[in-house]
């Protein structure tokens, strides 16, 4: 698919590539792709935006994404997502963690586990696990973030799979089988 650039960006599709560049600093791939259909990419950069100033944590919400991108097979938000959580300090075993859907701190550890679930249930969350994410202090806010994020990474991912943008990232390293 081809990348929509300052030079053959119409108005609109400008002033989404600003945005993008607001929030992100610069415009990947990605975002350069989906500017193909404005509406779309708007849709995109307005839930993206409205849920960085949700109750989830920065770092929280880069987990999901890497673990959303992960049980998608999407290379190009697995590469993305472990770069961003790098430079939130996380480390390469932190990173292969969240990958695998795991972490040290029981509450990010059942968000996660809320978040596979309602990417393969459709959202069908089982009351036990409900309730063991509750007993971690997860609340009905995170929840339905929860399901936001996986709302927007599966549009991601899918675009991405869809449009097969060039790596505009470090891709993430192979992730070797747990021990």
């Amino acid at each position: 698919m081809q990348l929509v650039t300052e030079e053959t960006a119409d108005a609109r599709q400008r002033a989404l590539l600003e945005d993008t560049r607001r929030q992100l600093g610069r415009v990947p791939h990605l975002y350069a792709a989906l500017a193909n259909g404005p509406q779309a990419l708007a849709g995109y950069l307005a839930l993206r935006d409205a849920l960085s100033r949700g109750v989830l944590r920065a770092r929280t919400r880069e987990q999901l994404a890497l673990l959303i991108a992960q049980e998608n097979g999407c290379d190009y938000c697995q590469a993305a997502h472990t770069m961003r959580m790098g430079k939130l300090g996380a480390t390469d075993a932190e990173i292969a963690g969240t990958r695998r859907g795991r972490d040290a701190d029981p509450h990010t550890a059942a968000i996660l586990d809320v978040a596979r679930a309602v990417l393969h249930t459709g959202g069908r969350v089982g009351d036990e696990r409900l309730a063991a994410a509750r007993a971690a202090g997860v609340t009905d806010a995170e929840l339905a973030e929860i399901v936001a994020h996986v709302a927007l990474n599966v549009l991601s991912n899918s675009f991405n799979h869809l449009a097969r943008p060039e790596l505009d990232f470090p891709a993430a390293p192979a992730l070797e089988p747990a021990r």
